[in-house]
């Protein structure tokens, strides 16, 4: 049995999909979401094996999703949509499949039939991730999106990642990994990532380590890891 996550933001969409699953057997819808907002949540909170995820979705689409998506629990990917032109880019993002709407349940089982292949030989899923250009975050009770170009820095603690730009923090869902991996944002610390246009200098301390001061005055350590590869990326 096999674990699933359903994105889409039409309810009955949701609701039949479920129902469709349910008949087939064998596989246990994990939660329903109704945006990407949601979806991300879940997905790092679950870890489902396979997504139902719409393409057209409002704010954050389903492409647009998978570049948020940690790859070391990037799920299979199955594309349900209305629109038909969107087929050939599922597949050229390396999805296991697409569904157009309404689905079929016959459509579905052959689904099922790939997925549970997939799932028997190990398989992993291999889907191209875009960088991302828009950090989701929530900050009180706002939902923004942030362009990581406008950010300070980020870090990870306890309670999360936050994404702090020069006049306020932020928080946001995504791991510290696919951040550093996705957007222009380096590591200078394991629990910390800096914008490289917002350093106003580099402090060398001792014991190999260092300390950033941003333009907007905020301090950022610098661990003995990441000094000399910070330092050679500033051309110092």
């Amino acid at each position: 049995m096999f674990r699933a996550l359903i994105i889409d933001d039409e309810f009955h969409a949701r609701e039949e999909m479920a129902a469709l699953l349910l008949e087939i057997g064998g596989c246990e819808v994990i939660g329903t979401c109704v945006n990407a907002f949601e979806g991300i949540k879940v997905i790092n909170r679950e870890r489902p094996d396979v997504l139902f995820l719409d393409i057209q979705m409002p704010v954050i689409g389903g492409f647009e999703l998978l570049g948020m998506i940690d790859r070391e629990i990037m799920p299979h990917v199955v594309f349900v949509t209305a629109y038909d032109q969107f087929a050939l880019k599922a597949f050229e993002e390396k999805t296991l499949d697409y569904l157009l709407k309404p689905v079929d349940q016959g459509r579905l089982a052959k689904t099922f039939e790939k997925l549970q292949d997939l799932l028997r030989r190990g398989e992993a899923p291999s889907i191209a991730t875009a960088p991302i250009t828009r950090i989701p975050c929530v900050s009180g009770n706002r939902i923004k999106l942030i362009n990581p170009r406008e950010l300070d820095h980020v870090r990870a603690d306890l309670s999360g990642v936050h994404v702090v730009q020069p006049n306020g923090e932020s928080f946001t869902d995504l791991t510290l990994r696919v951040i550093e991996e996705r957007t222009p944002l380096v590591r200078c610390h394991r629990q910390y990532l800096v914008n490289v246009d917002c350093i106003d200098e580099i402090r060398l301390l001792e014991h190999g380590l260092g300390e950033i001061k941003s333009k907007a005055g905020h301090l950022l350590p610098v661990s003995r890891r990441y000094l000399k590869s910070l330092k050679n990326l500033l051309g110092f």
